[in-house]
């Protein structure tokens, strides 16, 4: 499951260059005209990850220029349909963080107040607070206040859970991926997506259920679905909402 749309493709070997990144650039795709940033990335893949801010591309350091404009119009068609998709939505995902705006958190509502103080950000009931400075970056302040939300509701998701199945709760982080809502691993344990914050509790429920249920299977084969439907039973339901409200989530 994504949470943004992402096509890998492993590279072909290719000689150094110095591929210029992280400014805009454009490209003739099937007809179109489609700006993109090309960001340098540390795997061995290359990646378009589109969502409604445009096209990013993430590129080896060793790829050429033409190497990775042939990748992007291979892909041309998706590229433009998804581009498309995003243009045609009635409502805006990337928000500015405002007084009295509200934001979807564990299926409710809930309001944000700005007000002046040191950069600090608290839950006072239901509502965000952001104490800031005049030159804060609410954005980065509502995330925090969002993060840590997040931190604490799926921790208490994970430990009822976890001891469903007779085990402590693994060590759990957060995590802010574009194309994953969890993983999990014997070692370091589990790390959740923080933007599940936005949805519905259910949908977390099952991505927590997901990753444990990895502790007993590595695989998604049929005793994998077996424990995570012994974990939470109307899991089908759960992953269906939260493919079908992936695209509401707000973006900060």
């Amino acid at each position: 499951m994504s949470l943004f749309e992402q096509l890998p493709l492993f590279r072909s070997a290719a000689p150094p260059s110095s591929t210029p990144v992280g400014r805009m650039r454009h490209l003739l795709v099937g007809g179109h005209l489609v700006a993109y940033q090309l960001r340098q990335a540390a795997g061995r893949r290359l990646a378009i990850t589109i969502d409604e801010s445009g096209v990013r591309v993430g590129a080896p350091p060793r790829l050429t220029l033409g190497e990775i404009e042939t990748f992007v119009r291979g892909h041309g068609e998706w590229v433009v349909r998804k581009l498309d998709e995003f243009a045609s939505r009635p409502v805006r995902r990337h928000l500015s963080i405002r007084n009295g705006m509200r934001l979807p958190v564990l299926g409710e509502d809930v309001e944000v107040w700005v007000v002046p103080g040191g950069n600090r950000v608290l839950w006072q009931g239901d509502a965000l607070v952001i104490a800031a400075r005049a030159d804060a970056d609410l954005e980065a302040l509502a995330r925090r206040g969002l993060q840590r939300k997040a931190l604490d509701h799926f921790a208490l998701r994970l430990g009822h859970y976890a001891a469903r199945m007779g085990r402590d709760a693994p060590p759990l982080r957060l995590s802010s991926a574009r194309t994953r809502w969890g993983s999990c691993s014997t070692k370091s344990g589990i790390r959740l997506n923080w933007r599940l914050v936005h949805l519905p509790p259910r949908c977390a429920d099952y991505v927590v259920a997901h990753e444990l249920a990895h502790l007993v299977e590595m695989n998604h084969g049929r005793r994998f679905w077996d424990v995570v439907a012994g974990l939470c039973p109307d899991w089908r339901e759960a992953r269906a909402e939260l493919k079908h409200r992936a695209g509401e989530i707000p973006l900060l």
